[in-house]
Parts: C-alpha cells; structure tokens; sequence
C-alpha cells in the first residue's frame, strides 16, 4: 500500500495518483484554481487546488484517474496538493496533472 501523508509532510513535494471523488467550484478569489477532491490509492482523500491561471484546466470527470506532482499542505480532512503547475520564476521543477496521458502543468 502507499505512504500516507501527514502533518510532518506539510510543504513537501509528492507524488501519486488517485480517482476523482468529487469536483468542487472553481475558487476565483485571487489566483484562480481549479478544484477537486481525489481518492488517493493509499486510501486517503485530498483535496486538488490546481492553479489554471498559470496551467490549462483539466477536462475531468467523476471516477477518473489522475497522477500528479504538487506541494502537500496537512489538514484534519486528508491534506490539499497545490503547486501542480510550472514554477514561473523558474527555481523549482515544478508540478503536473496527469490525465489520459497528457500533462496540464
């Protein structure tokens, strides 16, 4: 089974994939991000903030199945993945959504 992801993980780069549980409305309050709720393989739940200011949105759907690279944030309902998308002052690699083979970062 896979790592579980904890408080200690907060800040750090992950990587997994899982199956879209839920979609939840766009936040437009600043930057705008793309939001979703995943069932990860370990059988944790997170919640997807993927910022489609700097990155394409990704045409998703209920049950499908993602993988992706973003920055951890603990919290009591499971963590959020944020930072799915390039670093656009070039310091970090960066995150991605990988769906149906193609890339959104």
């Amino acid at each position: 089974m896979n790592r579980v992801y904890g408080k200690a993980d907060t800040g750090t780069w992950i990587e997994a994939s899982g199956l879209v549980r839920r979609m939840i409305p766009d936040d437009s309050d600043g930057a705008r991000h793309q939001r979703f709720i995943l069932d990860l393989r370990n059988g944790q739940t997170v919640l997807m903030a993927h910022n489609i200011d700097l990155a394409e949105r990704v045409p998703l759907g209920l049950g499908d199945r993602v993988r992706f690279r973003g920055m951890y944030e603990w919290n009591e309902l499971g963590g959020l993945v944020h930072w799915t998308h390039y670093d656009p002052l070039g310091l970090e690699d960066g995150g991605f959504i990988r769906y149906r083979s193609k890339f959104y970062r």
